[in-house]
């Protein structure tokens, strides 16, 4: 071999996959799946049968869960398909800067500051308008495939 040193770049990442392989024919409605590598919750799926050459074939109707657009895929049922990681975590509300990004508190009691407001009109209006109230909002962060995004709110009560 060599007597070179190989410099390896590090990026701060377990190695843990963003996605797991799932058989398309055992994905069902309100599950998850990777379309167009976009992160989608399945909304319809259909199974043709067999044809002349082998494969029946899942018909996948998904809504991407960051922007909500509507992504289709077809892949054989026998095929695996990618299925995205996706966690919910809760965050207790700090603080909205002027630049639109959030600062929220974590359960161990860390700050996350990192995240942007949702572009969601009604969900953006009803976090700065319980916010300037003074309520104790806590919002839902969806994660999948290395994108984060605020998807819900609760109120726990006033300050």
């Amino acid at each position: 071999m060599s007597d070179e040193e190989h410099h390896f770049e590090s990026k701060a990442d377990a190695g843990a996959s963003k996605t797991f392989p799932q058989q398309a024919g055992t994905i069902r409605k309100n599950g998850y799946i990777v379309i167009k590598a976009r992160a989608c919750k399945v909304v319809e799926v259909s199974t043709s049968k067999t044809g002349k050459h082998g494969h029946a074939k899942c018909h996948f109707v998904g809504i991407d869960i960051f922007n909500g657009k509507k992504l289709e895929d077809i892949v054989p049922s026998s095929h695996n398909c990618d299925v995205p990681h996706v966690n919910r975590t809760d965050y207790q509300l700090i603080d909205i800067s002027e630049d639109g990004f959030v600062s929220l508190l974590t359960d161990n009691g860390n700050t996350k500051d990192d995240l942007k407001l949702p572009t969601d009109e009604s969900l953006l209006t009803q976090i700065k308008d319980g916010f300037a109230e003074g309520k104790d909002l806590v919002v839902s962060v969806m994660s999948a495939m290395g994108e984060e995004q605020i998807c819900a709110l609760k109120d726990i009560g006033p300050k």
